[in-house]
């Protein structure tokens, strides 16, 4: 496929097919590795813990003190980080923190014209657990992105897991953790982390609900303990989309791009203009760019596979391409953007005008960076509060109201065939010979 497609060429249409196609299919071999995985936390705990931090993280753990992250290892590891470095997250922290706190929903409470008193509470999820990747990429930005909400909605434990290569944690991730007040932390990656999450161990109680990116033994193992423990999605590589015009910098265009596809080869960034001549500049930038970056290889085979520029007759009708794209990221960088947004339905986070690039959503603005990919924003939202929330609805009758509501929930609970159901409600209702001719009616 060419790297710029138009939309009025007669192969568009299969060209577009091939940009919604899902990019990560799953393995099999690395399901049942996984599932090996998790069968053995579950059955052996700890010491199968240890044998598989061990094999997969290549930290010579011998005893569980040696996952335990002291107090001592995270106050050395912000005494090596910048005074800039902490300033910046602490601004940061406080920002997404303010943002999140207008999520916080409200309870409710009335009484209905029967005289039913209804209502709704919430409440904070009891335990959670965060993951934080270690690997090739370790991103703190992403514990303050997981962690701040479960704090705004009031999780009492929150627990942090990171794979220890060598046994050591990124210092900057530690010294986030210490910024939040996060103090149950474990130097434990992969599948058997999340197991250890799901399950709990001797040693490590079992959360309510698993949050955190991962690779694809962190997304399979995810998928299998769901059900035992409630998880937050199934990310999937990352994406942008960004509708452009003509009176743009194609070279900001162009590293907005590609500041997507440097996290994943399987990443994918599209751009949609009006402009041949201006996504021609773009395309040349892109190139330009590629050469000086430090992840340049991730970045190529990521625009080399699965990049592109559409080029439409009307940019004002770029919205039915980006409501079927359902964008992770959608920037959109034209005259008037706030007109455009009125018609986007799908997209995970939206980014408004010429000087709102994605990655500034990626740290700073307030925002979650937590977002549906895969087309998933058809259905689905950002992380929020609300993730970290249940939400009890409660009801309380009175003998009046009972007897107004009760006598056709009854009928309803006859026609399902509960018997039980129906007279639970019949034993409370004033009684009188009619009603009770009514009743037999109706077999109670």
């Amino acid at each position: 496929m060419s790297k710029i497609i138009f939309q009025n060429s007669k192969s568009f249409q299969n060209n577009f097919l091939k940009i919604l196609k899902k990019r990560e299919l799953s393995d099999k071999a690395i399901d049942n590795t996984v599932e090996k995985i998790i069968d053995r936390v579950r059955k052996g705990s700890e010491k199968s813990l240890l044998e598989l931090t061990r094999k997969y993280d290549k930290n010579p753990v011998t005893k569980f003190k040696d996952l335990v992250v002291s107090k001592n290892e995270i106050n050395r590891a912000k005494s090596l980080i910048s005074h800039n470095v902490i300033k910046a997250l602490t601004k940061a922290a406080s920002r997404i923190k303010n943002y999140h706190e207008k999520q916080l929903p409200k309870d409710f409470f009335y009484t209905d014209n029967q005289g039913v008193k209804l209502g709704s509470k919430w409440s904070s999820i009891d335990s959670v657990g965060l993951y934080v990747p270690g690997g090739s990429a370790s991103y703190p930005s992403s514990v303050i992105m997981n962690a701040i909400p479960a704090i705004v909605a009031g999780v009492e434990r929150i627990v942090m897991v990171c794979p220890a290569m060598g046994g050591k944690i990124n210092p900057v991730v530690l010294a986030v953790a210490e910024i939040l007040k996060i103090k149950e932390i474990y130097k434990i990656g992969g599948a058997q982390a999340i197991a250890a999450l799901a399950f709990g161990t001797e040693n490590i109680k079992k959360v309510n609900k698993i949050f955190g990116p991962g690779n694809a033994y962190v997304a399979s193992a995810k998928k299998k303990v769901f059900g035992d423990v409630g998880i937050d999605m199934i990310a999937g590589p990352s994406e942008i989309l960004v509708v452009a015009d003509k009176t743009n910098d194609p070279s900001h265009i162009a590293i907005d791009l590609l500041s997507q596809a440097e996290h994943d080869e399987n990443a994918q960034a599209i751009l949609i203009t009006d402009s041949e001549n201006f996504a021609r500049k773009v395309l040349s930038y892109v190139q330009t760019e590629l050469k000086t970056l430090s992840r340049k290889s991730i970045a190529e085979k990521s625009w080399k596979n699965f990049g592109c520029i559409i080029v439409m007759k009307n940019i004002n009708d770029s919205h039915t391409l980006v409501n079927e794209i359902a964008p992770e990221h959608l920037e959109i960088s034209v005259q008037k953007p706030s007109k455009l947004l009125k018609k986007i339905k799908n997209a995970g986070a939206i980014f408004l005008g010429k000087f709102s690039p994605e990655a500034i959503g990626d740290y700073i603005a307030g925002p979650n960076h937590v977002l549906p990919t895969d087309r998933t924003a058809k259905f689905s939202s950002g992380l929020n509060v609300l993730d970290f929330m249940k939400r009890t609805s409660f009801v309380e009758c009175s003998k009046e109201s009972i007897n107004k509501i009760g006598p056709d929930a009854i009928t309803l609970a006859n026609e399902e065939g509960l018997g039980a159901h129906a007279r639970s409600i019949y034993k409370r209702l004033n009684k009188n010979w009619l009603y009770d001719l009514y009743l037999l009616e109706i077999k109670i």
